[in-house]
C-alpha cells in the first residue's frame, strides 16, 4: 500500500501549473478593519517568503495579476496560503471565498484542513485581470502561529482529468486500506490501483485517461438491496471562541459560510447545515448581502439551520432559566429569520448533558437530540447511538449519536465502513448520520469532501450515502421508534471534570448575573404590572443574549486562551453593574406605586422568592435588623429608627463559634474538629476527621482535565497564620488567614442568630502553578448517594466506586447545593459559584479552584471571592427544604427607598404579588412575555415528587393559561373557588403560567 500511497502523492503533484505569480500588497493592522478601510494599515509589498506580521496581526492583502495568454482555454485557478487564514471579497465588500493556511493544526487522520484554491475561470480567454482583495488573520484554523509568511500566492491552470483521476485513486485507496476483509472486491480494487499505478510511472494525458477508465470500472460497480443507509450533512463547527477570540470567529464564520455557497455552486448535491443563531446574527450585522445568500439557500433546502439554542452551550454549569433563554431566543431567531420551527437540537461538542434538558426540549417542540461528544468518555462506551434519552422528569427525546464518532468525517470510504461497523443499534435502525467537513475552527467541507461523495454515494462494498438535511435523517430515523432502548438520567462525559471549576472568576460572574437577572425581571415586572415602570424588554434581550454567548462550551467551562476570559470578564463586569443598576430602578419604580406608609423615613425590603422570609439584614442603610417579607413581595421598615439589637446567644472565640442552635469548635491548624447540632443534640462531622480542609492537590492537568488519582499522591494544607474573633450584630465571627506557597487566603466563618448555617465568606489571592484547592468536609451520614441540585431539580449520584461506571463520575457537577442525608438527618453544603465536588463514602469535597496552565498560562492566578455554607438539618433533604436556604444563600434580600404618594395601586405596609400554597414547588422565574402584554411565571416541582399547588396573584390581571417554554397557550387556567390558581406537578416537572395583565 505504500507503493499506491506514494503514487497518490504523485498524482496530487501534478494538479495544478503555476504559469505566474500574483504581485501583493498587504496593509497590516493590529486588529481587523472594514472593507471600507482596508488601506489603513501600514503598507507591505511582499512576495512569497516574506514575513507579514505575528500572531493575532491582521491585513488586508491586494491581490493582483494578469492570467497568461498560454492559459487561454484551460480552467485557471489563484493558489494563496499567507499562513493564515484569508477570506477573498468582491468588489462591493462581501466575503467570497474563504482560504486556510495547508500546514494549519488539525487531526490528520481527519483529512487535511487547508484551502488554497480560488476558481477564476472554467475556461480562460487569456489576458484577464486579477484584482482581489483578502482580510486576513495570522493564524491558523486553532489560533496557532505558522510563521507569518507568505507560501504562495500564483495563477495556476488546473489539470482537470489529473483532479479527477486524483479523487478516484484516493477513494478506492482508502476503500482498499480500510475494508478488512480479503474479498475479491478488495483485490479487485488493489489490482486496479497497482494496473493504474503502473500506467502513471510515466504520466501522459493518454496515461491519465487510461488510468481513469481502469479505477472508472470499479467506482463504477453499485451497492445491491441495502440494509441500511447513511445521511451525510456537511458541517462546519465552530467555536465561538476556543484558542481564538471571539473577534476572529466573526472572520470564520464569513469564511466559513462564503466557501459554503461557492460550493453549493460547483456541486448540486450538497447539503450543508449550521447551528447557533449568534454566528448568523454576526453574519446579518457584518455582511448583509452574505447573509441574503445564505437566506436564499436556506429557503432553497440545501442550507439546515441546526440547532434550537442562541449557542451550543456548555449545559453543566449553565442556570436553568438560562437553558430556557437559549431555546426561546434560537428558535424565535431561526423562526423570524427564516421560518423554520426548529425540531432538533444540535450540540456535538459540550462536555456533559444535564438531565434537565429532555423536559426543556420537549417543553420547547422540540424532538430530537444529536451529539458525538460521549465517544470521548474514559472508560465507559455509552452503550447506543440511537436511543432515547430520557430526562428527569420522564420526558424523553430522540437522541443520535453519529456512529464514526466525529462531526469533522473525511467523507471517504472509512467514514462509511466505520458508521457501518460500529453502530451500535444496527440491529434495529436502518438509518445512521455521516457529519463531513472541517470543524472546530471553522472552514467546513472543501471540494475534496464533495468529490469523494460523489463517488461513494452508491459504491458496491458500502452501504448508501445521500447527502440530506439532518432533520430529515431524524424523522426516518423516528419510524423504528419503538424499537429504541431508552437511557435514563444524565449523559455523563468522562471527562474534561476540570472544566466544572477552571476559569472561577467566570463561572461567579455567569452565577452572579444569572441571580441578577432572575431580581432584575422580578423587580421590572412588579413595577410595570403597578403601571409606574416600563419593563426594559429591549436592553434585557440584549443583555441576556450576551451572557448566554459566554455561556459558549469553551467559555463558561474555562477551555479558552487568556484574551477570551479577559474581554468576558472585562464584559461581565459592565452587564452586572448594568443589571443591579436597572433593578435598583425598577425596585424605585415599584415603590413608587405603594401607597404612604406612616414610617418616618420609609424603606422598601424585597423578597423575589416564593415563601416569606425572616431574615437580618443590613440592607436598609447599613444597620443590622430583622426583617419578615411576605413572598414575592415586599415589606417597609422605618429606616430612620434603628432596631435595638436583642441579646443574642452568640460567642465568638478564636477556636469556638457558638450560637442558640449549634457549637462549632476549630483546631489549632484551623481545621474545624466539631460542629455539634444543639437541638438535634448530635454532631455532624465524622468522629475524628477535621472539616473545611483547605487541602491543596498536585493537579498537572490542563484546564479540561485533572488527574483521576490526583488524590492518591495526597494532599498539603494552607497553612493557619492568624485568627480573630469578633461580633458583629446578629453574627458571630472567625476571621482566619491562610497561605501557601506565593498564595493567601481569608476566611470569615460565621453564624448568624437563629440559624444552623455555618458560612464561609472568602477571599483568595491565588498565584500557585499546577495546584487545586479543595474544601473538604467529611459529615457523620450514612448514605450511598449524594444529592446534587441540577437545572430545574436535583440527582443522586453513589457515593461508592462499585463499578467503573461510579468511579468514572468521581467529580461531579452540583448547582446551588449538594448534600449527604439519611432519613433522619442530613447536612448540605450550600455555595455561591461553586460546581465541581466529590461525594465518596461519607465526605463532600468541594472544588475551590485550579492553576492549569494550557490554553490560558495564567487561568485563576487573580484574586477570587466566593462564599460557601455547612447546613445541617433534621430529616432528609426534602423534608429539611435545603433547596430554599440554597436559593436564599444567592438571592438576599434588597431595599430601596420608599416614593409612594396618595392612591398608590400598591398596599402600603407589605405585599405578595405572587404566593404559592404548597410544598415543594419553586418559582425559577418571573418576566414579561416577549410577544403580549403578560407576565410568564416558570415553576418546577423541587424534591421528585407528585405536589399540588396554589399560585396566588395579586396583580391585576384578566386572565392566565398554562404555556410551552415557547410562550405558547396550551390550556386555559381557571381561577380556584378560594382564589389563585390550582396546579398539579409531577416529579420534577415544569410548568409555565402566562398571566395576561389588565
Amino acid at each position: 500500500m505504500d507503493v499506491l500511497r506514494q503514487t497518490l502523492r504523485g498524482i496530487e503533484s501534478r494538479i495544478y501549473t503555476k504559469v505566474a505569480p500574483l504581485a501583493m500588497t498587504a496593509y497590516a493592522t493590529k486588529e481587523p478593519v472594514v472593507f471600507a478601510e482596508r488601506e489603513s494599515g501600514e503598507r507591505l509589498e511582499l512576495q512569497a517568503g516574506d514575513r507579514w506580521g505575528e500572531r493575532w496581526d491582521c491585513a488586508w492583502f491586494h491581490f493582483r495579476g494578469t492570467v497568461p495568454e498560454a492559459a487561454a482555454g484551460r480552467p485557471v485557478v489563484l493558489l494563496i496560503d499567507v499562513n493564515g487564514e484569508l477570506c477573498l471579497f468582491d468588489e462591493e465588500g462581501t466575503p467570497l471565498q474563504g482560504l486556510t493556511n495547508v500546514n494549519s493544526e488539525f487531526d490528520l487522520t481527519l483529512g487535511l484542513p487547508g484551502k488554497r484554491v480560488f476558481r477564476l475561470a472554467e475556461r480562460a480567454s487569456g489576458g484577464e485581470t486579477v484584482d482581489l482583495w483578502g482580510d486576513a488573520g495570522n493564524n491558523d484554523l486553532f489560533g496557532f502561529f505558522r510563521s507569518g509568511t507568505v507560501k504562495e500566492a500564483d495563477i495556476a491552470i488546473c489539470h482537470e482529468d489529473v483532479r479527477q483521476l486524483y479523487y478516484d485513486y484516493e477513494v478506492l485507496l482508502d476503500y482498499a486500506e480500510n475494508a478488512g476483509d480479503k474479498s475479491a472486491r478488495t483485490a479487485r480494487i488493489v489490482q486496479a490501483l497497482y494496473d493504474a499505478h503502473l500506467l502513471l510511472r510515466r504520466p501522459s494525458d493518454e496515461a491519465v485517461a487510461e488510468a481513469r477508465r481502469i479505477l472508472g470500472a470499479e467506482l463504477a460497480k453499485r451497492g445491491g438491496d441495502p440494509t441500511m443507509t447513511a445521511t451525510a450533512v456537511g458541517h462546519a463547527h465552530i467555536d465561538l471562541a476556543w484558542l481564538w477570540p471571539i473577534r476572529e470567529t466573526y472572520r470564520k464564520g464569513a469564511r466559513t459560510f462564503s466557501t459554503v455557497l461557492r460550493n453549493m455552486e460547483r456541486y448540486p448535491d450538497y447539503v450543508f447545515g449550521a447551528s447557533q443563531p449568534q454566528l448568523y446574527q454576526w453574519v446579518k450585522e457584518r455582511h448583509p448581502k452574505l447573509y441574503a445568500q445564505i437566506k436564499a439557500r436556506i429557503a432553497e433546502g440545501r442550507w439546515e439551520a441546526q440547532g434550537a439554542m442562541w449557542v451550543e452551550p456548555d449545559t453543566n454549569v449553565s442556570g436553568g432559566e438560562a437553558l430556557v433563554r437559549q431555546i426561546l431566543y434560537g428558535k424565535r431567531f431561526f423562526r423570524d429569520e427564516f421560518g423554520l420551527d426548529m425540531r432538533m437540537l444540535w450540540v456535538p461538542d459540550v462536555f456533559g448533558y444535564s438531565a434537565a434538558l429532555p423536559q426543556l426540549l420537549k417543553l420547547s417542540g422540540v424532538d430530537y437530540v444529536m451529539t458525538q461528544k460521549l465517544s470521548w468518555s474514559v472508560h465507559n462506551d455509552h452503550p447506543h447511538h440511537t436511543f432515547f434519552w430520557e430526562g428527569l422528569d420522564g420526558s424523553r427525546v430522540l437522541t443520535h449519536l453519529p456512529p464514526e464518532d466525529t462531526y469533522n468525517g473525511p467523507a471517504l470510504p472509512r467514514s462509511v465502513l466505520k458508521a457501518e461497523r460500529d453502530y451500535y443499534d444496527k440491529n434495529v435502525s436502518d438509518h445512521c448520520l455521516v457529519v463531513f467537513g472541517i470543524g472546530d475552527g471553522g472552514g467546513g467541507p472543501g471540494e475534496e469532501h464533495l468529490e469523494r461523495l460523489a463517488r461513494v454515494k452508491n459504491l458496491q462494498g458500502l452501504i448508501p450515502v445521500k447527502q440530506e438535511p439532518a432533520i430529515a435523517f431524524f424523522d426516518k430515523l423516528n419510524e423504528n421508534a419503538s424499537r429504541y432502548k431508552s437511557w435514563k438520567g444524565e449523559l455523563y462525559l468522562e471527562k474534561h471534570q476540570g472544566t466544572l471549576t477552571s476559569q472561577a472568576r467566570n463561572k461567579r460572574f455567569n452565577r452572579k448575573l444569572e441571580k441578577a437577572l432572575r431580581e432584575l425581571e422580578f423587580a421590572a415586572s412588579l413595577a410595570h404590572a403597578s403601571g409606574t415602570g416600563v419593563y426594559p424588554a429591549e436592553e434585557l434581550e440584549t443583555i441576556w443574549k450576551e451572557v448566554l454567548l459566554y455561556q459558549f462550551h469553551d467559555i463558561l467551562p474555562g477551555s479558552s486562551i487568556t484574551r477570551v476570559f479577559d474581554e468576558s470578564l472585562a464584559r461581565y463586569e459592565v452587564l452586572l453593574a448594568r443589571v443591579n443598576e436597572l433593578t435598583a430602578g425598577a425596585y424605585r419604580d415599584a415603590a413608587a406605586a405603594m401607597a404612604p406608609s406612616g414610617a418616618e423615613r420609609a424603606a422598601v425590603v424585597f423578597n423575589s422568592l416564593p415563601w416569606a422570609r425572616t431574615e437580618w439584614t443590613n440592607a436598609v442603610g447599613g444597620e443590622w435588623r430583622e426583617v419578615t417579607v411576605p413572598a414575592m413581595g415586599y415589606a417597609v421598615v422605618d429606616a430612620g429608627t434603628p432596631q435595638a439589637l436583642p441579646a443574642f446567644e452568640l460567642r465568638a472565640a478564636d477556636d469556638a463559634l457558638e450560637n442558640e442552635l449549634v457549637r462549632v469548635t476549630f483546631l489549632a491548624d484551623g481545621g474545624i474538629g466539631s460542629v455539634y447540632d444543639k437541638t438535634l443534640r448530635r454532631e455532624v462531622l465524622a468522629p475524628g476527621e477535621p472539616a473545611n480542609v483547605l487541602a491543596v492537590y498536585a493537579d498537572n492537568g490542563d484546564a479540561w482535565d485533572f488527574p483521576e488519582d490526583y488524590a492518591a499522591g495526597g494532599a498539603e494544607r494552607m497553612t493557619l497564620t492568624g485568627a480573630r474573633a469578633f461580633v458583629d450584630g446578629p453574627r458571630a465571627v472567625v476571621e482566619q488567614r491562610y497561605a501557601y506557597g506565593s498564595s493567601t487566603l481569608v476566611q470569615r466563618v460565621s453564624l448568624t442568630a437563629g440559624s444552623k448555617q455555618l458560612a464561609f465568606a472568602t477571599e483568595a489571592d491565588w498565584q500557585e502553578n499546577g495546584r487545586m484547592l479543595r474544601a473538604i468536609f467529611p459529615l457523620n451520614v450514612y448514605t450511598d448517594a449524594a444529592n446534587c441540585e441540577i437545572q430545574f431539580g436535583h440527582l443522586k449520584r453513589p457515593t461508592h466506586r462499585n463499578t467503573m461506571w461510579e468511579y468514572a463520575k468521581d467529580e461531579i457537577c452540583a448547582h446551588q447545593w449538594i448534600d449527604l442525608s439519611q432519613p433522619d438527618f442530613g447536612a448540605a453544603l450550600l455555595n455561591d459559584c461553586k460546581y465541581g465536588y466529590s461525594a465518596n463514602g461519607h465526605t463532600i469535597s468541594i472544588n475551590l479552584l485550579r492553576s492549569p496552565s494550557y490554553p490560558d498560562p495564567v487561568c485563576d492566578r487573580a484574586e477570587h471571592r466566593f462564599d460557601y455554607a455547612l447546613l445541617p438539618h433534621e430529616g432528609d433533604f426534602v423534608a429539611a427544604e435545603v433547596y430554599k436556604a440554597a436559593y436564599a444563600f444567592n438571592s438576599p434580600l434588597a431595599a430601596a427607598e420608599a416614593g409612594g404618594s396618595a392612591g398608590g395601586a400598591l398596599p402600603a405596609d407589605r405585599f405578595s404579588a405572587l404566593e404559592l400554597d404548597g410544598r415543594g414547588v419553586m418559582i425559577e422565574a418571573v418576566k414579561k412575555a416577549e410577544d403580549e402584554n403578560a407576565l410568564i411565571v416558570r415553576l418546577y416541582e423541587t424534591s421528585g415528587a407528585n405536589a399540588s399547588a396554589r399560585l396566588q396573584v395579586r396583580l391585576a390581571h384578566e386572565s392566565a393559561a398554562l404555556a410551552d417554554l415557547m410562550e405558547r397557550e396550551t390550556a386555559a387556567l381557571a381561577a380556584a373557588e378560594a382564589g389563585g390558581y390550582e396546579l398539579s406537578f409531577g416529579p420534577f416537572e415544569i410548568k409555565t403560567v402566562k398571566i395576561n395583565l389588565s
